[in-house]
């Protein structure tokens, strides 16, 4: 049993798409990231840089503000959630204080925030250009057979640094995540303490570390793209004919 001609044609026609993706990928998106990504991380040392370090102390807010919503505005207290109509329970909104133990609020740091969605967008388009050119190397693999494998030896590292740079672009992308948890945990104690005056200190050198932090993923995305680019452009012919052709023998 065999692929139909209809459904052949579809596949080689899919292979088309996906090499002609991945070389554009290897050629033009990788260096052209590496362009992108040092021209901004030399800019980050201008003094009004959103990077510099110095923007730490006017951007961190250690005020402990009153409840955003008090209980006179919400009702009387009650340890028991609300329900909808259905007698499923009613999700809790955002800030919610009612039945908060510590309801004073602390802001978040939104100059941190917005440096974290320029690292997380960089993190997503790395992870997808990583996907898209280790599945054109897939691809590009022969069938299984004896002899002369060296080339396919080289696609096997290929893959391997690819999975490395999609790994490390999760890594990086999850920084936010742990920057909330452990900055909350500071204004939580801060809340509770505020005469504790090392809470609010603790906070202004987590942000500050924040800034240092994000320049540098930015560098290590650089670098991610850099390393992949020299690995891809001194074995592409390999990459494209591990065996020494274009027929690899699928069908």
């Amino acid at each position: 049993m065999s692929m139909s001609k209809e459904v052949a044609k579809s596949i080689e026609e899919f292979r088309a798409k996906v090499s002609e993706a991945a070389e554009s990928i290897v050629f033009r998106v990788f260096p052209n990231k590496i362009i992108e990504l040092t021209s901004l991380i030399e800019s980050t040392n201008a003094e009004d840089s959103p990077y510099q370090i110095s923007q730490a102390a006017a951007s961190t807010d250690t005020t402990i503000y009153a409840p955003p919503s008090s209980v006179e505005t919400n009702g009387p207290s009650s340890n028991k959630r609300k329900r909808n109509e259905d007698g499923s329970a009613a999700p809790a909104h955002m800030n919610e204080t009612v039945n908060a133990r510590y309801p004073e609020l602390v802001h978040a740091n939104k100059l941190i925030s917005k440096l974290h969605e320029t690292v997380k967008f960089e993190c997503a388009q790395l992870s997808d250009s990583c996907d898209k050119v280790k599945l054109w190397v897939n691809l590009t693999m022969p069938k299984i057979e004896d002899g002369d494998n060296f080339g396919v030896q080289i696609q096997e590292e290929v893959l391997s640094e690819l999975l490395r740079s999609q790994e490390s672009a999760y890594n990086i992308r999850d920084a936010a995540r742990q920057h909330h948890l452990a900055r909350a945990k500071i204004c939580s104690k801060l809340i509770k303490y505020p005469h504790v005056e090392d809470y609010t200190l603790a906070l202004k050198e987590h942000d500050e570390k924040q800034f240092f932090f994000t320049r540098q993923n930015l560098i290590d995305i650089r670098n991610v793209y850099a390393v992949l680019t020299d690995i891809l452009h001194k074995n592409i012919a390999k990459i494209r004919a591990p065996k020494g052709n274009n027929g690899v023998g699928l069908y």
